[in-house]
């Protein structure tokens, strides 16, 4: 779900949720609590149960030890403190980009604050963007596996279906994106909200099987496991991190909800609700430690294991359907800022910003999504491939975050230093410890990410070699304009729009359009569309026109990197008439070629993308009827 409904919904726009309302800061804080802490809210059904689990396998020993469940549960408690609250919730959430957060508005930041591009930033970027997709596909697999999995409790008779149901929730979940999330997002803060108060609820009523549990607040005895178990107790501690996936949701709602409410959420009810969960499940292990088949599950009665199951599996959609949407926005956030190709995007909300769909990444999502299910079959196997990614991602963010605050926050590098090193310290740790499920399952997320990372990086690189060929050998513009006014070419009535990449150079429509129609309207614009370096621009000033003579103009549109860059609107907003109003664009025919500029096997990956990229006409949403495309064959 995306989150921006719910601000306009209240009234406030991002940038005021520092100043809302007391009806409106709440409600953000309960929409906070459904969209940013979703993902983080299932981690209880399946974090403690692996961490111990792999402490159990890798320890030479199958029983569970007092010193292993309380030094594991002491491990997740502080990484939630340390990683999710110092790190994201104090720390990341300052990192505001004109009200937007994020990896790539991390990247934009950590640019300005360089006072250039650099190719370390973009680079960084890309990896973090391409690892986020890795999470995408995992979360709702091993979401929904772990959640259908209590079935088993209900009765053994379910187990052959838990993968067949699975499959079934998730291809209707992916199958209703495109009708959008509006109205059902009003229901995911406060079913989220039941969700963490049942979890909670389901913790206090064990703590007292064990109360030595709540010893676990000492952050020694983490300490200590680790230390006395060896390669047991970094297995674990890998397994360790899933109590903390989801936190990069954090920064990239930022926008959406506001720093305030939050961190409000967190501090005042989602961190109290799961710290009570785990040390009531490892209370309950304390006692019972034959329980270690699902902890989470079995601390409720057997009458309400059905309703549980039933609410685990509508948590596990909230927090499914947000890392869906979640991959909708960095992926129309990686079109603008040029590193994937233009695909079709849909809005779904006439009011609503922020609810997209984009029907290509919808089903390749999926359809890796119905791969993983099938192959890896329980939460447990797929649980070896979670944890990498996300690792990776949060130690991007803490590299970008080291050239923010030393350049844009100036501070000095020592105390930069002092704050980032740590996290940056225990982050290379989870990253070490997450390695060693690398033959268990880690490779799938890392292979993602490679490939992911490959075609945005060829993609990258094809567009602007692209870019290259197509301008050479073209007129400077200002030649090209005094050559057409004073050419024989008949003037014919109304407004040709002419789109292009380089408000400097020819477009090659119009050069198309001279050469084979030999006719030059009466008012002639270049036009050019811009893709600023900030989330989000006011409608004043977006549009702006210079005359370059008596029949051309040259016109810039300007969106930043969060919004649809729907051109029409924009131009009328600017006060353009476009009734007697044609657009023409360009079409370009790419053959592969080994002495052209790109390696061979680069080409057979940037065509194909190419090719499946929307039309220009679709991307800027331009009316068909309005369109003239024009055809050139270009060798790559």
């Amino acid at each position: 779900m995306s989150a921006t409904g719910i601000s306009e919904r209240v009234g406030v726009s991002p940038a005021e949720h520092g100043h809302a309302t007391p009806t409106s800061f709440w409600a953000l804080t309960l929409g906070s609590i459904g969209v940013v802490y979703g993902d983080i809210g299932t981690s209880p059904l399946y974090a403690l149960k692996e961490s111990l689990a792999a402490a159990t396998a890798h320890a030479g020993h199958a029983a569970l030890t007092r010193e292993m469940v309380v030094g594991v549960v002491s491990l997740i408690l502080w990484a939630l403190i340390i990683i999710v609250t110092l790190k994201y919730v104090v720390l990341v959430l300052r990192a505001d980009n004109n009200g937007e957060g994020g990896t790539l508005s991390l990247v934009t930041l950590a640019q300005r604050a360089l006072g250039h591009s650099t190719g370390f930033t973009i680079i960084l970027g890309m990896v973090g963007a391409s690892l986020f997709y890795g999470d995408a596909i995992i979360t709702p697999a091993i979401s929904v596996l772990s959640a259908l999995e209590g079935l088993k409790l209900v009765t053994p008779a379910f187990d052959p279906y838990v993968v067949p149901i699975s499959l079934m929730i998730l291809i209707g979940l992916f199958a209703v994106q495109r009708f959008g999330t509006a109205s059902v997002a009003t229901f995911f803060g406060p079913i989220t909200a039941f969700w963490f108060a049942v979890m909670g609820v389901g913790g206090l009523m064990h703590i007292l099987d064990d109360p030595g549990i709540v010893g676990a607040i000492n952050p020694l005895h983490g300490l200590s496991f680790l230390v006395n178990h060896g390669t047991a107790g970094l297995f674990a501690l890998g397994a360790v991190f899933l109590s903390v996936t989801g936190a990069e949701a954090l920064y990239a709602d930022l926008g959406h909800f506001g720093r305030t409410p939050i961190r409000t959420a967190w501090l005042g009810y989602v961190l109290p609700a799961l710290a009570l969960n785990y040390l009531g499940q490892g209370a309950m292990l304390l006692a019972h430690p034959e329980m270690l088949e699902n902890p989470f599950f079995l601390l409720y009665p057997s009458w309400a294991l059905l309703p549980m199951v039933i609410l685990a599996t509508i948590a596990t959609i909230i927090a499914s359907q947000a890392v869906i949407t979640g991959a909708f926005s960095i992926s129309q956030q990686a079109m603008q800022l040029g590193v994937l190709p233009r695909f079709r995007v849909l809005r779904t909300s006439e009011t609503e910003k922020g609810q997209i769909y984009i029907p290509m990444i919808n089903w390749l999502l999926l359809i890796a999504v119905i791969v993983l299910v099938v192959f890896f079959r329980t939460s447990s196997n797929l649980a070896a491939a979670y944890g990498i990614a996300v690792t990776g991602d949060m130690v991007i963010t803490s590299c970008l975050l080291f050239v923010v605050a030393w350049k844009f926050w100036r501070w000095s590098p020592i105390v930069t230093a002092l704050v980032i090193a740590p996290f940056f310290a225990i982050e290379l740790i989870f990253l070490g410890a997450n390695a060693l499920k690398i033959p268990q399952g880690g490779w799938f997320p890392l292979m993602t990410g490679a490939g992911l990372f490959t075609l945005m990086w060829v993609w990258r690189k094809g567009s602007r070699l692209l870019a290259e060929i197509s301008h050479q050998g073209r007129p400077p513009l200002p030649e090209f304009i005094r050559t057409a006014e004073s050419g024989s070419a008949p003037r014919v009535p109304g407004t040709a729009i002419f789109l292009t990449g380089n408000a400097q150079d020819v477009p090659a429509a119009l050069l198309h359009n001279m050469k084979h129609n030999k006719v030059l309207h009466e008012q002639n614009v270049i036009l050019t569309v811009v893709t600023e370096e900030v989330p989000r621009l006011p409608n004043e000033g977006r549009v702006s026109v210079e005359k370059l003579s008596d029949c051309f103009s040259r016109v810039t549109v300007r969106f930043g990197f969060m919004e649809s860059p729907v051109v029409p609107k924009a131009l009328q907003e600017a006060g353009f008439d476009l009734t007697d109003v044609s657009f023409f664009l360009s079409r370009r025919a790419l053959q592969a070629s080994a002495q052209a500029g790109l390696p061979l096997w680069q080409d057979y990956i940037f065509i194909p993308m190419a090719r499946s990229a929307s039309d220009a006409s679709d991307h800027y949403c331009i009316p068909e009827d309005r369109a003239v495309e024009v055809g050139a064959r270009i060798t790559i």
